[in-house]
């Protein structure tokens, strides 16, 4: 097998046509993605070389552009082979690959959005985690926040976008507080979700996840397909932070790690906090899957 050039073992990003190594990726200080967080994104994780949700993926990076009214230079083939030429690059068996797109950038003097030429980057990492081993096996501790995310009416919770300052502003109070992460609420108090996770609650032998307001999230998604091989009920349902905190086990969910118990909400221990045997048994069930191939692209690194 080829070996990979050693000024991509780091990560490799994709910008302007070409491959660089992830420290000299740039992007233009007047792209409105920096600027106004005019920006769509998608992550795809890869576990022992293969792509998991690829399709998936690429469909919902494509829904979330056309739904800002962007337009990608790139085909869902081209798409595909960019993504695959990222991870080969690098030489990486498990990553964290993210395709962008930007609005880029007006002529200098307009202020017409019609007039920006989009622009597509991407970049490959290794593997990241929202939580170290220790964290995961004892269970996250969340703050549940009184900041609201943005709100649905506003900004479509199902385009994978950049608004993050509610998210930076509970994660601080959520760090202030102890908390390993922060979970924000809607408009109408109940709980949304927090950065880059879905939360479900189990309650009386059933898996609940807030039904709107939220991104729709791909190991969201998967957790569902493993609660039905499981026979186990899951259902979306508006989750007041009581609610949460009266369950008998929480877990998190997402690109960046799977699934994760948590072990405390605020100032409640969830159950005797321990990771429960539901989450638990979603958690080998992930895994052994994913380390089976599962809903997985196999990558041609030669």
């Amino acid at each position: 097998m080829t070996e990979p050039d050693p000024a991509f073992r780091a990560g490799v990003a994709f910008v302007d046509g070409g491959y660089v190594p992830i420290a000299d990726a740039r992007i233009p200080m007047l792209d409105l993605g920096f600027l106004r967080s005019d920006a769509c994104q998608d992550t795809i994780s890869i576990w022992k070389g293969r792509f998991f949700r690829l399709e998936d993926h690429l469909a919902r990076f494509e829904r979330s552009f056309t739904r800002l009214r962007m337009t990608c230079p790139y085909d869902r083939d081209r798409l595909r082979a960019i993504a695959t030429e990222c991870v080969r690059k690098t030489g990486l068996r498990d990553a964290y690959l993210q395709l962008i797109m930007t609005r880029g950038r007006m002529p200098i003097g307009s202020r017409d959005i019609r007039l920006a030429q989009n622009r597509f980057q991407a970049f490959c990492i290794p593997y990241v985690w929202i939580a170290n081993a220790d964290v995961r096996a004892r269970g996250l501790d969340l703050h549940v926040s009184a900041i609201r995310r943005v709100p649905e009416q506003s900004v479509d919770p199902t385009v994978k976008h950049y608004h993050w300052l509610d998210f930076e502003m509970g994660l601080l109070e959520a760090y202030d507080r102890g908390a390993d992460s922060v979970l924000l609420t809607d408009l109408e108090g109940n709980v949304a979700e927090g950065p880059g996770f879905n939360v479900f609650a189990v309650r009386d032998g059933e898996l609940l996840t807030p039904q709107s307001g939220v991104l729709d999230g791909m190991t969201r998604t998967t957790v569902f397909d493993l609660a039905g091989e499981l026979n186990m009920r899951a259902r979306l349902a508006p989750l007041s932070p009581a609610a949460l905190r009266s369950a008998q086990e929480v877990f998190i969910c997402s690109t960046a790690g799977g699934i994760m118990p948590v072990r405390k909400v605020d100032d409640a221990t969830i159950g005797d906090g321990a990771p429960g045997p539901t989450t638990r048994r979603l958690e080998q069930l992930y895994w052994r899957k994913r380390e089976q191939g599962w809903l997985g692209t196999p990558i041609a690194y030669d």
